[in-house]
Formats: C-alpha cells, structure tokens, sequence
C-alpha cells in the first residue's frame, strides 16, 4: 500500500503558492473587479485570470474611453471625492492625459524613471497598481515607490532631487489631497511633479486639461504583475521575448527626505536641546503620512522617546469621524484638538488649564506632511509669524549660513507682511506671490540649468498663511523642515545649558518688539455656490483703482486692485489672484476663491492689522480684526451673494 503524501509546512505552502504568484494574481483579479464593478465577480475574476495567467506582463493595450467633464487641476492637482476617482476610467484618463502631454512637451518618458506614492489616504495603494500599469504601458523604464506606498509631498521632492545622486525620475505622480480628509466618502487627488521636484508649470496643467478633453483611449499593460509594497524590494518585469523591461523599486519612504534634512540642520545641537531636562516636545501627525518621518527623526536621531508621538500610525482614513480631528488631518487650531489642548490652548488660540504642564515645543503635520504648525507652551504662532521669525534667525540654519547666508524670500499674497518687515530691515529682496508653491518655483530655480541667466535668488526663503513653510532644498513646503528650523533657532538661543529655556513665546515676543506684530485671521466660507461666489469677486474686481473710501474705525482705503503676478525669472504673467483692499495705515482686506476643495468652492477672507514695537503687542488677533471683518462683508456683500453671515473656520 501507497502512503499517504507527507502534509506541507505553511512555509512549502507559502513557497508554493510565491513561485506561481497565485496571491498576487487573486489580488490583481479581485482588484480588477472592484475597479470595474463587476456585476458577477466571480466570472470577471476567472476571466481576469485566465487571461493574465499567462499573457505577457508587457504587452500594452489602448483601451477605449471618452473624455471625463471637470478633471482641471486646481493649485494643488486634481481632488474630487474617493468614490469618483474609483469610478470607471476617471484615474486612468487623468494619468493617460498627463503622459500624453509630458510627450508632447519632449518629456523623455520613454525609458525613463516615474515616482509614484501617496499619503496613504483610501484607495492610495489601488491608484498606484493602477498606475504602475499605465506606466509600463506607456514606456517607462523604471518606477520608484515608497515602501507602503507612502512619501510624504516633500520627500517626493527629496527623492527627485536627491535620490541615487539627484535628478534621475524625470517625474512623480503624488496621491494626495493634503489636509482635506480620507476615506472612501471623502477626498482624493492626484497631482504631477516635474523633474526638478517642483509642481507641473501652468502650462503643463492645462496642457493635461486640455488633453481630458479630447481623450478617446488610455494604455496598460493588463498582465503586469501586482507589486508588494510592504518592504523594501526590486522587481524587473520582462517581455515573454525578452525585448523590453520595467524596474519597479520599492524603497525606504524615509530615508531620501531624513538625509536630505540632516544636510540642512545640525542633528548633534538638535539632540542637545532635545535631551535638556527642561525641554520637552510633541508631535502630532494627525494619522497621516508623516508618522514614519516623526519617528525616524525624533526617536531614532534626536533620541526622544515614542511617547513624544501623536497619531503617529498612517491610516487611510486618517482617524475618521469618531477621531478628535474628525478625520481632517489639518494642523490648526480648530483640527489639531489633541495637540492644541494638550499644549494648554482652546481653538481660538485662548489659554486653558491643563492637568499637567504643557511640553514647551509643539508642533502637527498635515495628511501629505507639507504642511506645519508650531505651538509653545500655551502659544500659538501664526503661520505668517513663524515665517518672519524663521527669516530674521536665518544666520541659525545650517543650510543658509554654509551656502552664503539667506538671499531672498517670497510669501504669498494673502500672506501677512511681516515678513517683508524682516526684509526690508536685513536688506533681504522679498517677493510676492500668487497662491501655490509652484509660483516660488522659479525663484527657486533662479541660477540653476533651468534659469541660468539673471539674477540667482537662493538661498531662499518662503512660505504661505495656510501653514506651508520652506526653502529651496527642496521644490514642496516641508513641514518636517518647518519644525526642524523652528528647533535649530530654539538651540542657538539655548546654547548655554546652565542657562533658563528660552521658550517659543520669548523668541516671538522679542520679534515683535523689534519688528512690530501683524495681527492676522483668515475666515473660510466653505462649500458655497461657486457661481455666486465668482459673481462677488467679479463685482469687486470692477471697482478696482478707488481710493479714498472712509470706513467705520478710522479705516480709509489707499488702494483696491486684483492681484497680478509678473515673474522675475521667466516673465510669466499670472492674472486675477485675489482681490486686495489696503488700507493708509497698512491693513489689509484680501479676498480669493481656493482652488483646493472638492465641493462647492471656498471664499478665503485674509485680515491684517499692523501694530507698531511700541503699540499694544498682546492682544487677541481675532479681537483686533473684528472691524475690518465687519468693512469687508460690507464692500463684498458676502452675506447678499452667498447667503452666509458667519465663516465656517476662523484660523
């Protein structure tokens, strides 16, 4: 008699079942079906598979499609709701769109290597499969993913410029929508990079707009196989002929980004300040994609233990509903709950007692980790302060003092001029500029292969009211790199350890002794009628050129304009960015629509009022823009066009 086979070891199975990649073609199939939305999931599934079970994983196929209405990127990419990205062949056309025009732009994709990750957020690791595809289909040689499918927005920018030398990727796709909220009810988005690690140009997004509109079918290759994100790996997948390959590498989402800072700060005076008895920190990146940075950088190079951590597991939903933050991984006052209350803070900015005392340095990342604030104990600094107080310690940072001190910085119009004050006082050249980081690009660049002639504006200094903050290190705002500098000028102040702290509320009110404070708010009006809106700013956009007009409070108007942008570097011009009425005393009344939401459209009501060092510097920033709230719902008729009468966020 036969005896009966010997029973398999769950590895033989494992083994087994890796040779045949049967897990991974059950996944593609399964996915495939989901994708589709199978009416019989189980035939579609065993169509799937016996098709790619032993198709060549290479051969591409044009698939038919029809053009899509409404995939024009706005400041930041493209952001609609998860759902409708899962829909049919809405990512595919966004992403064939963008080949095309990368083409016809002399992109040399052929061949050539594409980053592709995300934040995390629902349906991340879906898109990527989706488009690693897509991508081998349309030619290109090599593809770089973060391990999980992770990279924060800056350490795309990091890996492009830095990566096995620098400047090998001649792009990246990021899947984000930054602060906006995740999940499958919620945002997605998606968004291009160009081979200097910056934001695609005007003219490549329109392009990409443009080409949605004509679109009549997408490439993939079906058969390429699923790639496992989780570790560290390299995968060549070739033609059945041996004709053509692909490359796909998944890599440390870290380690390009950690190395990239550590060349900009002094890691070893970090630890230093770090390891005081009286010093103490918190991070919160609020579930989104800068958990594994935080801990890297925190614990395992400044030595801070992981109770230092906030939030600190990447989730798709970045905590959902049930979470503090609601799932609006957004640093503010209003999202960041945790941190702000356990910093001894409500959400208007206002002290509250806390059971034990606060850390002395706080800070919270955004979903895609561009975005930062900076908390002391029981003090909020404003974006647009903190960018002042960066730009004024600059002599601080490594990276500025070793490349011949900071040469110039630029904010965002709707941005508070503090800054300029600094520059003004340093004899720093200072811009402004339109709303989204591409349009610091160019100064960026200013000296580099791509602008070589003209003047050189780096080292470079910029950053935006709506916590973005960074430098020419890289081409994204970088939260991480906000926090570090926050803490390099934190050491320089405290270098003698037998000394008191000095805290972030003395380094900030010592700023405002020397410079004056800039009171500031901005209220959002969200989710209101994009026509109606449009039909505001267009009505306050006509009265542009009048001056003279009174308010109530001593307001009288030196100037009302739309804001035009003429750019140093390459002459390009950038129309209607915001309407701006500026006061004689210098106050400020801005009003923009942001191209960064997904329902409705958002009005953003920008007020400032400068304090002279010897006026009052300590009252509430709310309180003191009250007046000029209540001039600019008069000159907009905000309440008239768009039936609301109180902002849904105050930061």
């Amino acid at each position: 008699t036969m005896s009966a086979p010997k029973p398999w070891t769950p590895q033989e199975v494992e083994d087994y079942l890796s040779r045949f990649r049967v897990q991974e073609l059950l996944s593609e199939a399964v996915n495939d079906a989901v994708t589709a939305k199978a009416t019989d999931p189980v035939s579609h599934i065993a169509d799937f598979l016996a098709k790619v079970g032993s198709a060549d994983p290479l051969a591409p196929e044009d698939v038919p499609t029809t053009p899509i209405d409404g995939q024009k990127p706005g400041t930041s990419g493209l952001r609609k709701k998860t759902r409708v990205f899962m829909e049919g062949a809405y990512l595919h056309n966004f992403v064939q769109a963008t080949f095309d025009t990368l083409v016809a732009e002399g992109v040399p994709v052929a061949g050539g290597t594409l980053v592709v990750s995300g934040d995390g957020r629902f349906f991340n690791k879906e898109a990527i499969q989706i488009i690693l595809k897509m991508a081998a289909a349309n030619g290109v040689g090599r593809l770089w993913v973060g391990t999980d499918g992770l990279l924060s927005t800056p350490a795309v920018s990091a890996v492009v410029r830095a990566r096995e030398g620098g400047f090998k990727p001649f792009g990246a796709f990021i899947l984000s929508a930054s602060h906006n909220p995740g999940g499958i009810d919620e945002d997605f988005g998606i968004k291009f990079n160009m081979a200097n690690g910056g934001p695609a140009p005007e003219k490549v997004t329109e392009g990409i707009f443009e080409r949605t509109k004509s679109i009549s079918s997408y490439k993939i290759c079906p058969a390429f196989p699923f790639i496992e994100l989780a570790d560290v790996s390299s995968r060549t997948v070739s033609r059945a002929d041996g004709s053509a390959s692909v490359t796909v590498e998944v890599f440390d989402c870290t380690a390009d980004h950690v190395a990239v800072l550590k060349d900009c700060f002094d890691f070893a005076k970090l630890k230093a300040l770090c390891g005081r008895a009286d010093f103490s920190l918190v991070y919160d990146s609020m579930h989104g994609v800068q958990g594994p940075y935080a801990k890297k950088i925190f614990c395992d190079e400044l030595g801070l233990p992981a109770s230092c951590l906030m939030n600190s597991v990447p989730k798709p939903d970045f905590g959902g509903h049930d979470s503090p933050s609601h799932g609006h991984a957004d640093p503010n006052l209003t999202h960041a709950v945790e941190l702000v209350a356990k910093m001894g803070l409500d959400k208007t900015g206002s002290k509250i007692s806390t059971p034990t005392p606060p850390p002395k340095f706080g800070a919270a990342a955004d979903g895609d980790a561009d975005r930062n604030m900076i908390l002391g104990d029981q003090f909020f600094v404003t974006p647009s302060d903190s960018l002042a107080v960066i730009a004024a310690n600059a002599d601080a940072i490594p990276f500025f003092k070793k490349n011949g001190g900071l040469k110039a910085c630029a904010r965002s119009m709707p941005t508070s001029c503090a800054l300029d004050r600094v520059a003004s006082a340093r004899g720093i050249e200072a811009f402004e500029v339109p709303t989204g980081w591409k349009f610091f690009g160019n100064l960026m660049d200013s000296g580099t292969a791509a602008f070589p002639k003209g003047k050189t504006y780096t080292p470079f200094l910029c950053g935006e009211e709506s916590f973005g903050t960074g430098s020419n290190h890289v081409r994204e705002k970088d939260g991480m790199w906000a926090v570090l500098a926050w803490l390099q000028i934190l050491a320089e102040k405290n270098a003698d350890a037998a000394k008191p702290l000095v805290g972030v509320s003395e380094i900030v009110r010592a700023h405002w002794a020397e410079f004056g404070r800039n009171y500031y708010a901005r209220y959002d009006f969200e989710g209101v009628d994009k026509a109606a809106a449009t039909k505001m700013m267009e009505e306050m956009a006509s009265k542009a050129g009048e001056t003279g007009t009174e308010y109530e409070g001593g307001y009288v108007l030196g100037k009302l304009d739309e804001f035009t942008y003429n750019d140093p570097v390459d002459g390009s011009v950038s129309a209607h960015q915001g309407i701006r009425y500026v006061m004689t005393d210098g106050s400020r009344i801005v009003f923009r629509l942001s191209g960064t939401g997904v329902d409705g459209a958002t009005v953003r009501l920008y007020l400032e009022k400068y304090e002279a060092p010897s006026g009052n510097l300590d009252q509430h920033a709310f309180d003191v823009v009250k007046p000029l709230a209540a001039i600019a719902m008069q000159v907009s008729k905000l309440s008239e066009y768009t039936g609301r009468t109180e902002p849904t966020v105050i930061t």
